[in-house]
């Protein structure tokens, strides 16, 4: 059986970019093993003043079952089995746990990117991060400070 583990924080983004790998596999290969991980939306440190810590816990719970509501039937339906899994901390620590217990598992990483935030790693074997990375602007911010400059002039 072929296990993936997929990191997945919108449910729709998911479905589009896993939906090229489910209609690959053909008809007489065996079901896929979907271990799915939910990615929940960071909070921030502001947050904690106003909210307790089971709030914050409850609304993750919540968070993930509606996204496992979305995309868990859809996997379902291929006809492989699924295992929902809620990431409480840093993934890279999770994936080497999940490849621990799950030998022989892929990696996959279905979040969404969000324009002007670096998505958490997945794994501590990816590249290394770029230095001085917080100082890099957009192109597309960069044109509109220098259009806006223009006007002024």
């Amino acid at each position: 059986m072929d296990k993936i583990i997929v990191y997945v924080d919108d449910a729709a983004y998911a479905q589009q970019h896993l939906a090229s790998m489910v209609q690959r596999r053909g008809s007489g290969t065996p079901a896929t093993q979907w271990i799915v991980v939910a990615c929940a939306p960071r909070m921030t440190h502001r947050i904690s003043k106003w909210v307790s810590h089971s709030a914050r816990e409850n609304w993750r719970a919540k968070w993930a079952d509606k996204l496992f509501g979305q995309t868990l039937p859809w996997l379902e339906a291929q006809g492989d089995t699924v295992v929902p899994v809620l990431a409480k901390g840093p993934l890279a620590d999770l994936t080497e746990s999940l490849l621990a217990q799950h030998a022989g598992a892929r990696v996959m990483d279905a979040r969404r990117p969000k324009f002007g935030q670096d998505l958490q790693p997945i794994s501590d074997q990816g590249p290394a991060p770029a230095q001085n990375s917080r100082w890099t602007l957009p192109g597309a911010v960069a044109g509109m400070g220098a259009m806006l400059v223009l006007a002024a002039e």
